[in-house]
């Protein structure tokens, strides 16, 4: 067996690839030499994508991957390439498109997915097939053997049909312009808000918070907008009030549902049922990044305790369990253990009993539904808690310290004992993008809750990518490192959300050297990535491989997308630096923007956030002096909600922007600033309230 037909992928780095590496199946990893083995076999290309953490990829590896008689059908047909998405997003965005415009249906995980050798565009498209007929589908085998059999007598049909696909890829990226009444090249207003509120408003679930039925996903972007909307809103009509209901109560029913792990913290990825008892157990780095960040701006605005603890226990778990001792975050954790999906957080009532005594079982089986049926599969219990903890300590009949105590003990030795079953399976590739929601969600936990070991493990985090993640030579961002090694270019998500974090550590604790990162990656994003005739910025960079469709993406997906990513961005670093540039790259994404964004506005949260800051206008604050000094002063800048504004704390050792003045006292004093004017300096406390509050 040569190694061009034997399995390539153990010196591969991804945890998700190499968990394949033993398959009988010939896998190659998506590279040069898988490319021109399958251009010179002639063969179909097998294109299986998928991530460490993913359940029915997990279901068709034990059954079909690592199946003797399913690897020879696959070996003799199809030249198989294997693709972790996490990687590779730019070959997961192409290719999850192309799906649908095959099947006309959602994608998902697994993707498998079959291509033309030569042009690599897909013909057969679908996701999980099992290994026998079952839930209305073929089994895998028959799949493999009638693909094959079409593909070689049917080529040039496929061809044909490949060439539509293209176009139709295409127009995905430029859609015409519809007539809006808007002069071309116009950008929205905010009354494009209303319109997303209402669409919001249409699929909110009244009873159990969020959005649609089941499965129901957190969607923090979209949590976002509707805190932003209650700045735009007219409180004179109603609306405010419901969009910070509509925000506050999908995130208390969050807190309180079973998707949080009560035990441990964080998040798991999206509940299964519609009342958010039930998760799959999956945990995302870039999920509880992203709700860390809206649960302190939900604390801003109403500081319940409940937000608070479970604000703190997902940022301890993220230190304790996704942090690498070089500082940076690992992507996720399995949802499955001992072959079973959520057996690792699942609870049998005798084994409650047995680790606690009378009184916190009393408390705990109260507080988290233990005293009522199984809520999983009719055997088991997933802690989830159907009320306010006021309303079950009135119940209980117990003084409220000594319950607090009871549940913070029975919590406690629960967790012990769950620490002592086996694991779900860590995924500790280092993804830019998602370290980039983490940081900037632990700078913002650290802010609420002025812990400053959050603001300490974001710097570390901060510091591993500059000093890791970045190409020495090209001085190009990496979009992953895994066993050592940092690898490819990093895509548009990567420098956005990058420099995101960095703007939001920066307000808290200055850096020059971070100043000048942050200004390094947003050039090379307009020096790489800008469609210059049709406005935006693509996914992929001038440096990547082509592929069959290069995307641009303006869509919140699971992650915000890079363009709306970078447009705030560009706004917030525009008025910190003081730089026109920045402004009008940001313009031209929202020019393009448009109108798409006036078609389906809910469907662009985060690029609705940048016209947010560009139509509300956006406040810059500046404070200079003694760090110890300027407490006060940030505690004023800072007070409530109030999303369009941005404040720098820069001591006066510091250099900061080009255009600051260089103080030589050290007194307390601050710069308002907006559209590169700023104003005199202001040395008293009491005028710079009366300042702010306008």
């Amino acid at each position: 067996m040569t190694e061009s037909t034997s399995n390539r992928l153990a010196k591969e780095t991804s945890p998700y690839l190499l968990q394949h590496a033993d398959n009988p199946v010939h896998w190659q990893p998506w590279d040069d030499e898988a490319l021109a083995l399958a251009a010179q076999s002639g063969k179909p290309i097998l294109l299986s994508v998928g991530y460490a953490s993913c359940h029915w990829c997990h279901v068709m590896a034990h059954e079909s991957f690592e199946d003797d008689d399913t690897a020879e059908v696959m070996n003799e047909h199809f030249v198989c390439i294997k693709v972790d998405r996490e990687e590779r997003p730019d070959l997961d965005k192409v290719y999850q498109t192309a799906h649908y415009l095959l099947t006309r249906s959602s994608g998902g995980w697994p993707l498998t997915i079959f291509l033309d050798p030569e042009t690599r565009i897909p013909f057969f498209s679908g996701t999980y097939f099992p290994k026998r007929a079952m839930y209305q589908r073929p089994s895998f085998v028959d799949i493999l053997l009638r693909i094959s059999q079409a593909f070689a007598q049917q080529r040039s049909e496929l061809g044909e049909q490949g060439e539509r696909l293209v176009e139709l890829l295409k127009s995905t990226a430029t859609r015409p312009r519809e007539d809006t009444g808007r002069t071309s090249g116009d950008i929205a207003d905010l009354r494009v808000f209303a319109k997303a509120f209402k669409e919001l408003r249409q699929s909110y679930d009244e009873q159990h918070g969020g959005f649609g039925g089941a499965p129901k996903f957190p969607m923090p972007t979209s949590l976002d907008l509707l805190l932003r909307y209650s700045d735009v809103a007219d409180a004179r009509d109603g609306t405010r009030q419901m969009a910070l209901d509509m925000a506050l109560t999908t995130l208390t029913k969050i807190c309180r549902g079973g998707i949080r792990d009560h035990l441990g913290g964080g998040f798991c990825r999206y509940a299964v049922d519609q009342e958010w008892m039930i998760p799959h157990f999956e945990k995302m780095l870039y999920d509880n990044g992203a709700l860390l960040s809206v649960l302190s701006d939900a604390c801003a605005i109403d500081p319940d305790s409940l937000y608070r603890e479970s604000m703190a226990e997902a940022a301890d778990w993220m230190i304790r369990e996704m942090q690498s001792q070089q500082g940076a975050f690992f992507s996720s954790i399995d949802a499955d253990s001992e072959g079973e999906e959520g057996r690792f957080y699942l609870w049998r009532r005798n084994a409650v009993k047995k680790h606690l005594s009378e009184e916190e079982f009393f408390v705990f089986a109260t507080l988290y539904g233990i005293d009522k049926q199984p809520n999983f599969e009719g055997r088991a219990w997933n802690p989830h808690r159907y009320d306010s903890w006021r309303s079950v300590v009135f119940r209980l009949g117990m003084e409220p310290g000594k319950a607090a105590d009871l549940l913070a003990s029975a919590k406690q030795k629960l967790f012990a004992a769950r620490e002592a079953r086996i694991r779900p399976a860590r995924d500790d590739k280092v993804l830019a993008s998602w370290n980039g929601l983490a940081i900037k969600g632990l700078v913002c936990a650290g802010a609420t809750s002025g812990r400053a070991e959050y603001m300490h493990a974001a710097e570390q985090a901060i510091d591993f990518i500059r000093s890791q993640m970045v190409d020495q030579e090209s001085a190009r961002l990496q979009a992953t490192h895994a066993a050592g090694r940092s690898r490819f270019l990093g895509y548009l998500d990567d420098y956005a959300n990058v420099a995101d974090a960095l703007l939001q550590f920066l307000q808290y604790r200055w850096r020059d050297d971070l100043l000048v990162f942050a200004q390094d990656l947003v050039n090379r994003v307009l020096a790489e990535f800008e469609d210059e005739a049709e406005g935006g910025f693509f996914f992929t960079s001038t440096e990547h491989e082509a592929l069959i469709h290069t995307p641009k993406p303006a869509i919140d997906e699971a992650v915000p997308a890079g363009n709306g990513i970078l447009c705030s961005v560009l706004l917030r670093l525009s008025e910190i630096v003081h730089s026109a540039e920045y402004r009008e790259a940001a313009e031209r994404i929202l020019r393009w923007a448009t109108p798409e964004m006036e078609r389906m506005p809910s469907a662009h949260t985060s690029l609705l956030s940048a016209l947010h800051l560009y139509g509300s206008g956006l406040e810059t604050c500046v404070l200079r002096g003694e760090a110890g000094q300027l407490e006060d002063w940030e505690a004023v800048c800072r007070q409530g909600y109030v999303p369009r504004r941005q404040c720098f704390s820069i001591p006066w050792y510091q250099v900061g922007p080009d255009w600051l003045p260089q103080e030589t006292s050290s007194e307390p004093l601050a710069y308002l600033c907006s559209n590169f004017s700023c104003s005199t300096p202001i040395r008293d406390l009491n005028v710079l309230k009366s300042a702010l509050q306008g």
